[in-house]
Parts: structure tokens; sequence; C-alpha cells
């Protein structure tokens, strides 16, 4: 979106500087990304004019430009001549959208551009450089250049489509008094046609019937102004429609009335008709696009571009404009079906506010009649231009809530108020009500967002210690358990929430949610687990030498695709080393035992067993493992499989562990701590012969389950025996309660054994 600072003007009453409003605005939410002052052609006198040795057309000008020294320029105009006061063009200048340079031509060094007033854009004579009165001051600028702001537009804010809208937001954040618009109200004249709605999918439709015009230029105001932003004025009834779309940010078109056969009639197009636009493109059209028709065909294809019939000439006398609501869906999905997009698709895609149709027609026809003559022969309306009352319910104690930060009600109406919104405040729960233009609010969120960045972000303090329970950041389970892993040595990784289908398929068996238009080809659906996003940075980091990382991520996984189907996923990664390499060689390579560690930490003192079955598809299938309770899987961990690191061109060894859902982790501050008992600690060994393949977890869990009073089971030895069997021998520790007697102790061992035998097939080793 561009505009001018003049332009601005018209709305916003401020002496602010040019980069004060870039600045604002930037803090607001609308981010400036350029702000353009050309330099100005100034006046300067001819004092030497010579023939040019090579040319025969070309001459060889002195020019006082006020500096105090004369500056040489080669110029071909016939009218050329000593003592003429002409306008200059230095290099920097822009001129007909091209920046002058110095340079030589025919050999000859030319130091700048004498113009004509077409390359200046204040006439149409061209026949020679333009000849200035001779009170003129030399050096003085020719014309009164324009400040160009040049803005990116996000998705939400399509009321920044309008230079009304931006000066509205402007004057809100308090940098200068909002001017209302003088707009001329729109009222049904009886003409000589009328229009048709044939369609749900156009909300309203404005016609208004010009006859008698002479075309003519813009006025050199709205010729100077479109120019500035990028767009070459063609003649004032065309001129009209574009400067009303960027002014009030709703798209016009002009029909030639002459070639209109009847009524104007707004349908839904039928598969297969064809449409040929006034660029010569001939499309053909589906059921969902939406058309501009009289009985004689289609005019124009609705909020996207106009047709080669009917389309405004230099002959034309009579014309129709159009203003009118578009659906912005059915405007999209042509739009992009067609591979077309024009200043008007744009608009209309986002959403334009519905209730302006009618003073914009009447001030395009203001501006034309202005500058062509003529007169209004009929209107017609059609449709309603009421906007969908959109009725928030909001309290100001909701923004405190939400952000923390404390701001007067009288200080908040005041803002919603000055934003275009309408406010009834006589209860405690207000009645919000946005501007029309405000498409993208319908929740009290949104309102927060206004509030707050109108009252300014670098307004919040750091101390939020004031802040109540409910007010602090969200998800604290989420920043709980982001500090413990932090605290373990481990780096947050963010990652996009896309995935790769063919990659993540070689990781886990769950659906994979395609994207209808994926932003490239490598992230292509929705990502069902963040595995894929964690390697692709150890791939990555391998490739340029850092094969040593302590990765982890918290993010949202979808289920689905409709609202509610994800939930929130933790994702660990160690790889490599576990330290640098040293003299004392006491660094080794990370295990599965560094990521289980990392997830029992998180389990707060909770119990827990250890399974070994259906290994997943990124994992070993003999260096897995996943922590239960019950039936209920609360994490896995494990050692990236083989055939998965060769496909990621992963050379480095990686381990893995996985909580599919964090709300089956208590808070890590919310967990049992260790409490210092005033009774000794006594250990026991325990070693028991077991089928070769049980794991030893599976003893461990048994015997830490047998008393509640045993606190960990170490296991300090292991070896095959014949016979398929081996020996598991484990260390319990037992934090007795009271005191213990001989006969307490032996029947808490005899517990343990008896346990164990029973659930793991196992048998005393009694040497």
């Amino acid at each position: 979106m561009k505009w001018t600072l003049d332009w601005l003007n018209d709305y916003l009453k401020t002496d602010a500087s040019a980069p004060q409003i870039a600045d604002t605005l930037t803090r607001i939410g609308l981010e400036v990304e350029d702000v353009i002052t050309p330099i100005s052609p100034i006046a300067a006198r001819i004092v030497e004019c010579k023939p040019h040795e090579n040319s025969d057309h070309l001459h060889v000008l002195m020019v006082d430009d006020g500096t105090g020294a004369l500056r040489q320029v080669v110029c071909g105009a016939p009218n050329a001549r000593v003592g003429l006061i002409s306008a200059l063009a230095t290099p920097g200048c822009v001129i007909d959208g091209h920046e002058i340079t110095s340079g030589k031509l025919r050999g000859v060094v030319s130091n700048g551009m004498m113009c004509s007033a077409r390359e200046l854009g204040i006439g149409d004579e061209h026949s020679g450089i333009i000849e200035l009165p001779e009170d003129t001051k030399i050096g003085a600028p020719v014309i009164d250049t324009k400040t160009v702001f040049d803005a990116g537009i996000t998705p939400n804010r399509p009321d920044y489509l309008s230079v009304r809208g931006i000066a509205r937001d402007l004057s809100a954040a308090g940098l200068g008094e909002y001017i209302a618009p003088n707009d001329i109200e729109f009222k049904n004249v009886s003409g000589v046609r009328g229009v048709i709605l044939d369609t749900e999918k156009c909300r309203a439709y404005k016609m208004v019937e010009i006859h008698g015009i002479n075309p003519a230029p813009s006025s050199q105001l709205i010729s100077s102004r479109l120019r500035a932003i990028g767009i070459n004025p063609k003649n004032a009834p065309v001129d009209a429609t574009n400067y009303i779309c960027y002014d009030m940010a709703q798209p016009m078109h002009c029909f030639d009335a002459d070639q209109i056969d009847g009524d104007i009639v707004v349908r839904m197009a039928r598969a297969g008709e064809e449409f040929t636009d006034l660029f010569g493109n001939t499309y053909k059209l589906s059921e969902t696009d939406i058309v501009i028709t009289d009985n004689s065909g289609i005019l124009a294809l609705a909020g996207v571009v106009g047709g080669a019939r009917g389309a405004f000439t230099e002959n034309t006398k009579n014309i129709i404009l159009e203003s009118a609501y578009f659906d912005p869906v059915c405007v999209r999905k042509t739009a992009k079906r067609l591979g077309i997009s024009t200043d008007a698709s744009y608009r209309y895609e986002r959403g334009i506010d519905p209730t302006i149709t009618g003073v914009a027609a009447m001030r395009a026809a203001q501006i034309i009649m202005d500058a062509c003559g003529g007169k209004i022969i009929g209107t017609f309306a059609a449709g309603t231009d009421t906007a969908p009352d959109i009725v928030i319910e909001y309290t100001p104690d909701y923004f405190m809530k939400k952000t923390g930060i404390d701001i007067a009600p009288d200080i908040q109406r005041d803002i919603l108020v000055s934003l275009g919104y309408r406010v009834d405040y006589s209860k405690p729960e207000w009645i919000v009500r946005p501007h029309a233009s405000r498409v993208d609010v319908e929740i009290p969120e949104t309102i927060v967002a206004d509030l707050l960045r109108i009252h300014g972000y670098e307004n919040i303090g750091t101390d939020i210690s004031h802040t109540t329970g409910e007010s602090r950041a969200h998800n604290t389970h989420e920043m709980d358990i982001k500090s413990a892993l932090a605290s373990r040595g481990l780096n947050e990784c963010r990652s996009f929430g896309f995935g790769n289908e063919k990659t993540e398929q070689l990781l886990s068996d769950r659906p994979n949610i395609k994207i209808a238009n994926p932003i490239t080809s490598d992230y292509d659906t929705l990502r069902n687990g963040l595995l894929f996003g964690l390697l692709l940075a150890v791939s990555n980091n391998e490739k340029r030498g850092y094969p040593d990382l302590n990765l982890f991520e918290l993010g949202t996984v979808f289920d689905g695709d409709m609202p509610g189907q994800q939930h929130t996923q933790v994702a660990i990664v160690r790889t490599g080393a576990t330290s640098p390499k040293h003299w004392t060689g006491r660094n080794r390579s990370v295990d599965i035992y560094d990521v289980k560690s990392d997830l029992i930490s998180l389990m707060a003192g909770q119990r827990f067993t250890v399974s070994t079955d259906n290994a997943p598809r990124w994992a070993h299938p003999y260096r897995y493992g996943a922590i239960m309770q019950g039936k209920k899987k609360i994490a896995e961990f494990g050692e990236l499989h083989p055939s998965v690191a060769r496909a990621l061109r992963i050379k480095t060894n990686v381990v893995i562990a996985i909580i599919d859902d964090i709300k089956n982790l208590p808070s890590p501050r919310g967990g049992k701590q260790p409490i210092l008992s005033d009774f000794q600690p006594i250990s026991r060994d325990f070693a028991f012969i077991v089928d070769s393949d049980t794991p030893a977890e599976k003893l461990t869990s048994v015997a830490r389950a047998a008393d509640a009073r045993i606190s960990d089971v170490i296991v300090f030895d292991a070896f095959d025996m014949a016979n398929g069997t081996k020996s598991i021998a484990f260390t319990i520790t037992i934090q007795p309660t009271d005191n213990m007697s001989d006969s307490d102790l032996l029947n808490l061992q005899n517990s343990v054994i008896s346990a164990v035998e029973s659930k793991c097939n196992a048998q005393i080793r009694d040497k």
C-alpha cells in the first residue's frame, strides 16, 4: 500500500514529520517499509547554448542552477536557447520512472536533463522543454514532489488499504486530529436503466450514470498523487476509480453507457461460459464466479477485472460508474483459479467496508464531472449497504486478565472511540461494536490487541510481580516443563508448524494432514509430531560440523484439520558426545539413558514402569522403552532407527524422548519433593535368574512397587547364564518412616522377592 504525505493530510491534521509518521505506524502495527522523498527538478537559466559536435540536433548547454557554478547539460529540445529559464532534473531525480544520472551523450558529459511539461507530469506538451516565467527564482523547485510511504499490509487489516483508515489509526495513536470527510450522500434518482441482483454473493450494488462528459485529464492534484504511488494517469474517469480505490479502499469500475444493453445484472457465471477481459485475455468461467452482465452478455468479472465490451475509451461520452460489495471468498477463489491479481481483487479478497459503496460512487462522480463536465441522469441502488451487526460483550478488567497490564476504563473507552468503535458503557459489561471497515474484529481478544498496540508496547513494564495468578503468563505448565528441561542443559528449538509427508511416514504411522496450498513442497502437511523438525535441525547442524546437540521442542501437533484436533507435545533429541574432547578422556557418546533421565526428571517423583513392546517406526527395535503408568503410555525414549538416520543423512548417534501429550505430565513444581527423614536409609542387594529376553527395567519396576518405602532401585550386575537365562542383581534403597525391626525388614525383603518372582518369571539366586 502506497500513499503520499499530502494525501494523508486530507484526513489528518498533524505537524508530525514523515519519519515520525512512519515510526508511529510501525509501532501500532503497520510496518512502513520505505519513505521516499523524491528530489525535485529545479529552475535553471541557460547561459550558453552550442551545437553538439557529434550530432545535428543536440545542444551542449551551460546552465545556472543557483549553486554558483555552471552545470553542463546535453539537450535535444528545439526551443533551447540562451536566457531561457526551464526545469533541470539533476542526478537523483526520477523522471517518468527513471532515475537521472550523469553520463555521456555522443561523447559529451551531461550532468542532468532539461524537462518538458509532460516529463514533469504537469501537462501534455512534449515538443520542447518547458518555458518558465522570467521572474522564476533560479534553483527553486519547479514542482511539489510527494513524500511517498510504502507499507506492507497484513491480511487481517484491510482497513489499512485506504488512506482514511491509516489516518484514523494515526489519530488514535495521538499523532494528530482525524478530519472526517465531507462525503456526498447517495440517493436514488430514476434513470434509463436499473440493476438486478440475481445472487446473494453481491451484498450491495450502486450505479451512477453520467451523460455528456468530455474525456479530459485528471486534475493536477489527483494525477500527481497517482503518479507518485506508481499509477500512470490516463483520464479523469479511469483515474477517479483508481483514486477512490486507494482513498477509501472501495474498488470501482467505469463502463461506456452507450455499449450497455438494458439493465445491469449481477449473477453467478454458468459453467464453461467465456469472458474476454479489457486486455484481450479470454477465460472459461465456473459456477463459483460472479459476473456483471447485460442483455448481450458478460461485461466484467465481478471484483476482479473489467471486460473488453463496455470498456471506457477516449471516445466515450456517457458512462456508468459501478460501486459494489462482492463476497470475499468468491472473489478470492476466482482470482486464484484464473491467476489474476488486481488492486480490486486484492481489496475484495480481504473484505471491504460494506457501508461506503454509495458515498464512494458519489465522490468518484464528482471528481469526474469536475474535470470532464457532464450530468448525472440516474442512480440506482440494489441490495443493502448496512454492515453486519457485530456485538462484542467486553469488560475493562478483561484487558488486565489477558495482558497483566492495568489501563483505566476511561482510557480504554477513549482509545476504542478514537478507533471508530461504538461503545455502550452504561453497564459494567460494555457493548462494543467495531467500525464497519474493521471486518477483522469479532472477538474480545481483538479489542485487547487494539488497546495494547495503541497504548504502546513500549509502555508495558517488565515487572509483573503484582499480577494475579489468573493474569500470569499463559501455559505455566508449559513454562515449567521448558524450565526443567533447560536446567538439564537442553536448548529449546522452534520449528515450523508444518511437516513433510514423505519424512513423517518414515517416523510414525499417524495420519498425514495434507495442506491444499503449501508454502513450499518441503512443507506439505500439518505436522503430526515434533520429531521431523528436530531431526532436520540435527541433519543441518551435522553438515556444518556441529554434531553434538542437546535440543528440545514443546509445541502443537495436529491430529486433524478441524478446530480442537491438536495437542501439545514435547520432544527431546541428544546427539554426539556428552561433552567436548578433553585430555582426561572422560567424555562419552550419548545413550538412551540420558534421555530417559530427562523424562524421569519431569515425572515429579511419580512411580512408573518401563515397557519395551511396540517400538514406533523412528526407534531402534532393541533400544527403545516406553514409560507406563498402568496401561497408559506417558512417554517413550529410544535410539534413532538406522534406516531413518540414513534416509535423513544423519551419521551421528541420536537418542530421542517424546512426551506425546503434556497433559499426562504433572507440573514439575507440583510434584513430590524429597523429604529429609530422621531415619537412616537402608540398602539391600538381590540377585535373580530370569529368561534372557527379560529386561532389567521390568525387575526394578516391580521391586520398587513392592513397598512405598523403597525410594530407589539400581542394577549393579548382569551376565548371561546357560539354558537361555541370565542373572540380574540390583540394590534397593529403603527410606524408613519409623523404627524398623529385623522382622519388619525381613517382611519387606520377602515382599520384593515374592513380587519379582511372580510377575517376572524369576527365581532368587542363592549364590
